[in-house]
């Protein structure tokens, strides 16, 4: 029953984070708001939610180690898994702004999280987390990127617009604005359901097969919330649009180590039992691995062979964390 229980769910949460952006978005339209803080905002969060709604249920739950290893393991699978089946798929260049900005923050973030969560490297205490204060740092460091990123998108007023265009758009335009709001409603209630269901399956499971909550929110968990950035990067890499894939997994991280653990822990404050060091740094060095692809083979570009190392490199992390 939990395996039913767990893929119900996790379509409740897939399938409402879709409908609960395209209603909000339409809403936000129909009350003027800019197409780029539209496409900053909603969009980029909506994208995240099933990660934030797992993550926030597990930190109400006291489950830490959940909500910290989702957003590793969102992170981990992103990097290795999502952007080695998009190159392998078909190679890409890096742009600038990715090679200059996106990257070494994810690098900087990543490090940070890695710094603040394990506690235990300074002498007396005994207990891994991320304290409230944790939290809301975090989410001061993900204002701060994101008045960042508009300052700079504002040297290019038109550039920043016809983006915001793409990214903003909604298949729920032009309906009733009494179903837009009954439609955001329901999505946002199916997302809440959806996530304690996922999670409460993944428990009972990893219980059952005798493993850590931080080993099924890892590998399941995680593999499941990230399934969006997975189905983008595949259908932009058929399209021949692969870049789409890089900029959406960047996004993505950047959200689940600032804004979700941010948010979580802030909620409640996360603690960890389970999830070790080598998961910190497994996640740390999947960043520095995008960086050292600029200079690997052909210059700033994603080659066939990189995203085959990317793949294994997965597949490796996995078995690990079987075996552990």
């Amino acid at each position: 029953m939990d395996y039913i229980l767990l893929l119900i769910g996790l379509a409740l949460l897939l399938v409402a984070a879709n409908y609960l952006v395209d209603s909000s978005v339409a809403i936000a339209q129909r009350a003027k708001i800019s197409n780029f803080i539209i496409g900053l905002t909603i969009v980029g969060i909506g994208t995240s939610a099933p990660e934030l709604f797992v993550s926030v249920s597990s930190a109400l739950k006291g489950s830490g180690d959940i909500a910290m290893g989702n957003v590793l393991g969102s992170n981990i699978a992103n990097v290795l898994l999502i952007m080695g089946v998009t190159a392998l798929i078909l190679p890409f260049p890096i742009e600038r702004l990715q090679r200059r900005r996106d990257i070494p923050f994810v690098i900087l973030a990543s490090l940070f999280v890695m710094l603040i969560a394990n506690d235990t490297i300074v002498p007396g205490i005994q207990a891994n987390s991320l304290s409230r204060l944790d939290g809301i740092v975090l989410l001061v460091c993900f204002i701060a990127y994101m008045c960042w990123v508009v300052v700079q998108k504002g040297k290019d007023p038109k550039k920043a617009l016809e983006e915001a265009d793409e990214e903003a758009s909604s298949s729920l335009a032009g309906k009733n604005p009494w179903l837009l709001w009954g439609i955001a409603v329901v999505s946002l209630v199916a997302l809440i359901w959806g996530g304690n269901m996922f999670l409460d399956s993944a428990k009972n499971l990893a219980r059952a097969w005798g493993m850590s909550e931080a080993v099924i929110a890892i590998t399941i968990v995680a593999v499941g919330t990230s399934l969006p950035e997975l189905v983008t990067a595949v259908i932009a890499a058929s399209k021949k649009n692969p870049q789409l894939a890089l900029g959406n997994v960047i996004g993505s991280n950047l959200f689940n180590l600032m804004f979700i653990l941010g948010t979580a822990s802030s909620v409640k404050p996360l603690q960890f039992v389970d999830i070790n060091m080598w998961d910190y740094v497994v996640m740390m060095v999947s960043a520095v691995m995008l960086f050292i692809v600029l200079y690997t083979f052909k210059k700033n570009k994603f080659d066939r062979i990189e995203g085959a190392v990317f793949l294994f490199g997965y597949i490796a992390y996995v078995i690990y964390l079987l075996l552990r």
